[in-house]
């Protein structure tokens, strides 16, 4: 990868000045994905490491710029929201979790992105910072496509804001690769809120199964408010397999992927209704 010109800045402000002054520039803030993805190298990197505003990690915001590590490690977050810190801890190596940061697997807007479904169950927000101010958007309007953002030319993702935990919710993330540490060939999280055996509230997203990262909100139709029976995780297990959109590639199958989402919403039901570690 060739690269003309590295720029470290130390606020947002000088983060904006050298983006409208550099033809071509491109962020970069952990590397883990850009600088092995192959092609055309951008003549100009700016990285947003040491930019204070992007940094740090609670249990309702977390900067861009922090690395995946630091949520896998986090004790208030896997008190309040332990399936987000799941699947963190299942997003590559140690090694890429200390350098990968929760921004960029965002930003690159793979299908496959780890830590897109738990934040799409969480109903998790996006605050965007551009020259002219502060946004927010729901994580779920996030994605556009493969490799696309609703981010405009220039502006950052910020951090990741999550709302407080609810009140009797199990989370659940289940990831199919081919080997351990790869790229999941598909992956599902869920949130459920149930009490006597009747599902009161969930969420349910899938990932590496459409172009973006997805709520399956047919299989959330069917099941709120209804008795977790086995006829009806049947029922929810091959509507979720008929709800997505997966292609056939060099890692899997349609008919696989279609197949492993639906064990995994069965499953992933099933285990948030006996409890214990997401």
């Amino acid at each position: 990868m060739k690269t003309l010109a590295y720029h470290r800045p130390k606020s947002l402000d000088e983060v904006f000045d050298l983006m409208a002054s550099s033809e071509d520039a491109a962020y970069i803030a952990g590397g883990t994905d850009l600088l092995v993805s192959g092609g055309a190298s951008p003549p100009t990197l700016i990285s947003l490491r040491s930019v204070p505003e992007l940094m740090g990690v609670d249990e309702t915001r977390i900067g861009a710029a922090t690395p995946v590590a630091d949520v896998a490690r986090h004790p208030g977050l896997a008190a309040s929201h332990p399936v987000l810190v799941a699947a963190a801890r299942r997003l590559g190596s140690e090694q890429i979790r200390n350098v990968a940061t929760v921004g960029g697997n965002l930003c690159r807007a793979a299908p496959c992105a780890d830590l897109a479904p738990p934040l799409l169950v969480l109903e998790a927000r996006a605050e965007i910072v551009g020259r002219g101010g502060t946004r927010e958007v729901p994580i779920d309007e996030f994605f556009a496509g493969p490799g696309e953002t609703v981010l405009a030319p220039g502006e950052v993702l910020a951090a990741v804001r999550l709302d407080p935990p609810r009140t009797g919710a199990q989370g659940r993330f289940l990831k199919k690769g081919r080997v351990r540490m790869d790229l999941a060939i598909a992956s599902v999280a869920l949130l459920v809120e149930a009490e006597g055996g009747r599902c009161r509230r969930i969420r349910i997203a899938a990932g590496s199964v459409a172009p973006t990262p997805l709520r399956l909100q047919p299989v959330e139709a069917l099941l709120e408010g209804a008795e977790l029976t086995d006829e009806i995780l049947e029922e929810a297990a091959a509507l979720a397999a008929a709800t997505v959109r997966p292609i056939t590639d060099v890692r899997s199958t349609e008919s696989y992927r279609r197949r492993i989402v639906g064990v995994y919403v069965k499953r992933g039901v099933a285990q948030a209704l006996a409890g214990g570690e997401a």
